[in-house]
């Protein structure tokens, strides 16, 4: 896997990005070729033609990845790829039609996209039903050996087995005993460290923090290490897979002596200025839909238009944070503080859409005008909860290092969930989001962002 807006995104997905968008803008330069009465290259190069092409060509790509075609690359039916190829496409014409209307300049040839609208329609859904053989025969996994049978490693094994497309195969596991690893063979005792590896040579050893380190094999370990395998802890590994920390391996000494768990100063700094920037911007452009909310909330139900409400911040220091109301009024006056639910009685039907589309959360956007929150981070949690939280999940606190966000990291990852066990999964990508902390990181959860709106997933 390769690490890019510091996310761990497998080769195979880049390379498929990669080879798509030449299959795509060669696939409409073909028709190009025969419905146009210029020479194509003339019309691509001096027509400034390229551009209209390629900006089809971005479209498709990120419609595609709007409906998860390049997170799962193993396909299921033609049939499906072509119903979801036609879903883009058809979103590409919308934006042509926007284009033409406007009479800019980067419209393409009206029977340029037709035609080669028609042979993407054909062509992609083979294309990706050839892919991922190809892939797997190009570029062949990566070969782990387990070094333990710690619940960490469990996990990691399942998820490589699941998803095959992150390019990692696991070869089997050493521990004192056969335990239950899924799809893992056991191939020995420690003691067979040097064997195995020449036996099966892997790429990467990953030693799992339940296995006694007073019984590794420290020297092999070490020499292995100097002859080209690389070896990691099973933390490590496990932020790769599933791009949160591993709460359950988290040590205070990682936190006190690693230059990497923290946020960078500088870097924290950079975020207060280009957040504050675009929450200015963001206020000027949601104004006219933030006017046309608060009439349908005024006028949906009887109560306020905006809900205030206390929530915790940097450091864990209070403020008041505004949203618009998507619940009845006064409906915790009997309950008191409570999580949201699934089929939450006590939001309205108008809040229910609210919340679907995130509209909601754009009052936020002052919060953040006014320092109290960044467009990207941690989820601003309640007083209430958040003492209950930092008693039964270690290393709750440490969220609270940065200033809490609009979206976040483990809000376009992990769906809205009301238990300890959720919360703990959150709190593994907050401290994953902390540790990388950057712009490039925040372009990509916005981004995401976007899409988590538009098909109106994860609100609660």
């Amino acid at each position: 896997m390769i690490k890019l807006f510091r996310v761990a995104i497998p080769s195979s997905v880049l390379a498929l990005l990669v080879l798509e968008s030449i299959l795509l803008f060669t696939s409409y330069t073909i028709i190009a070729h025969f419905v146009l009465d210029e020479d194509v290259w003339f019309y691509l190069f001096d027509d400034g033609g390229w551009r209209s092409v390629a900006l089809v060509v971005a479209t498709i790509q990120i419609g595609l990845y709007f409906q998860d075609l390049y997170d799962r690359l193993r396909p299921t039916s033609f049939i499906y790829l072509a119903q979801q190829v036609s879903l883009v496409l058809g979103g590409a014409f919308l934006l042509q039609a926007v284009l033409g209307y406007g009479r800019w300049t980067l419209e393409l040839n009206k029977w340029t996209m037709v035609f080669g609208s028609l042979l993407v329609l054909v062509v992609l859904p083979l294309w990706r039903v050839g892919f991922y053989s190809l892939i797997s025969k190009a570029l062949p996994p990566e070969k782990l050996l387990f070094l333990g049978t710690s619940a960490t490693l469990r996990g990691i094994a399942m998820r490589l087995a699941e998803r095959p497309e992150l390019g990692s195969q696991v070869i089997g596991y050493l521990s004192s005993a056969p335990t239950e690893l899924p799809k893992t063979p056991w191939l020995g005792d420690l003691e067979h460290l040097q064997q195995v590896v020449e036996q099966y040579r892997p790429t990467r050893i990953v030693v799992g923090l339940g296995e006694s380190r007073g019984r590794l094999p420290m020297q092999q370990l070490l020499d292995l290490r100097f002859s080209g395998i690389q070896i990691e802890e099973a933390n490590m590994a496990f932020e790769s897979v599933f791009g949160r920390v591993s709460i359950p391996d988290l040590r205070p000494s990682q936190l006190i002596f690693s230059g990497e768990m923290g946020p960078r100063r500088w870097m924290v700094q950079l975020q207060n200025l280009y957040s504050e920037a675009l929450g200015i911007v963001g206020i000027l452009l949601a104004l006219p839909v933030m006017g046309v909310v608060a009439l349908v909330v005024k006028f949906s139900s009887p109560g306020p238009i905006l809900l205030r409400q206390m929530r915790m911040g940097l450091h864990g220091k209070p403020f008041v944070l505004y949203k618009f109301r998507s619940m009845y009024a006064d409906a915790e006056a009997r309950t008191g503080a409570v999580w949201a639910t699934k089929d939450d009685p006590r939001i309205t039907p108008t809040g229910r859409w609210l919340r679907r589309l995130r509209l909601d959360e754009l009052p936020q956007l002052f919060n953040v005008v006014r320092g109290q929150m960044s467009v990207v981070g941690p989820r601003p949690e309640r007083p209430e909860f958040g003492a209950m939280l930092e008693e039964k999940i270690p290393f709750y606190r440490q969220r609270h290092w940065v200033k809490p966000g609009i979206t976040g990291w483990a809000q376009i990852n992990h769906k809205y969930g009301d238990t300890i066990e959720d919360s703990m999964t959150k709190l593994e990508y907050d401290l994953y989001y902390i540790k990388n902390l950057g712009p490039a990181l925040d372009a990509y959860i916005i981004f995401s962002t976007l899409k988590v709106m538009l098909l109106s997933r994860g609100a609660q």
